[in-house]
């Protein structure tokens, strides 16, 4: 059976004076008086059945029994303070770790994770983004989402969206010097190509979309290049030529007006697509499962909003 606990209060009282020796500064510290210092302490020297100070002259002196238990005491009293420190804190809040390629976080991810926040105030989201595949059963993350043809294997993997690409400029370009009005017209503006290493292999590059558009063009291998999506994407509203562009992440710029898309039959669908992939070999925490359902709301949304160019 555990032994029993002396009075607490007393040993608070006890502990203070002994690191004190003085029975005023202990009851200020208290904020107590004195003198209910002092019953304390009796009460305590009556319990374990000896003194534990000696009042002299001099001042307070600690007895060896004192002596010896003041220094454990005041560890505990340390660990108590510590205790409580911890449970007065708010509960941590639930951390998940998101892995997304930079494009995708830049132009389809970031611009809505405030509602997410809104919904689920106790998660903390965690952003990686980075263009490697990443292994999940490492707990590098706790899901992620990729562009690609779909096979994720070791891991459990979830559609999102699938993709297509279209030409997209900045609104001035389509009444500029050379009005675009046709396909035809593109020869005379600059070429933007996305040269990210998704490596899709059903994505159209200018020569397959001009051709497939019967477009005699002098070079349509000419122009600027870009390694990232989204900089294609940004390229294009600075004005710097016409983009063919994934139509999800340039989706949001089509809808705001900072981009159009000059051809209502333009757009080409592509292989691959956007998956969540979670890990196969541990369970889903809920916060993670909260996201997931989120990201597939979200979705929805965006493909019910496609119509708008």
């Amino acid at each position: 059976m555990a032994r029993p606990l002396l009075p607490l209060n007393a040993l608070r009282a006890f502990e203070s004076a002994a690191r004190h020796l003085n029975f005023t500064r202990a009851a200020d510290e208290l904020s107590v008086t004195p003198g209910a210092v002092s019953q304390q302490i009796r009460l305590l020297e009556d319990t374990v059945g000896g003194p534990l100070f000696k009042r002299e002259a001099k001042g307070l002196q600690i007895t060896d029994l004192g002596r010896a238990a003041a220094p454990l005491l005041r560890e505990g009293f340390e660990r108590l303070m510590d205790a409580s420190a911890l449970l007065r804190e708010p509960p941590r809040r639930r951390q998940i770790s998101v892995s997304v390629a930079p494009s995708f976080a830049a132009k389809w991810l970031m611009p809505r994770m405030d509602d997410f926040h809104a919904a689920h105030p106790e998660i903390e989201v965690w952003i990686s983004a980075d263009m490697e595949p990443v292994d999940l059963t490492e707990g590098a993350a706790d899901l992620a989402v990729r562009y690609g043809p779909g096979n994720y294997g070791g891991h459990v993997s979830q559609l999102l969206m699938t993709e297509t690409v279209l030409p997209v400029c900045a609104p001035r370009l389509m009444t500029g010097d050379h009005p675009i009005h046709s396909p035809g017209d593109l020869i005379h503006h600059t070429l933007l190509h996305d040269v990210s290493s998704d490596a899709d292999p059903s994505r159209p590059d200018w020569a397959m979309w001009l051709k497939a558009r019967k477009v005699r063009h002098p070079d349509p291998r000419r122009g600027s290049r870009y390694n990232q999506s989204s900089l294609l994407i940004e390229a294009a509203i600075a004005g710097r030529g016409i983009a063919l562009a994934k139509r999800t992440l340039a989706q949001a710029d089509l809808a705001a007006g900072r981009l159009v898309a000059p051809f209502a039959d333009g757009s080409e669908a592509v292989g691959f697509a956007y998956s969540v992939i979670m890990p196969r070999d541990r369970p889903a925490s809920a916060s993670a499962l909260a996201f997931t359902a989120w990201l597939k709301r979200q979705a929805i949304d965006h493909d019910n909003n496609m119509d708008v160019l």
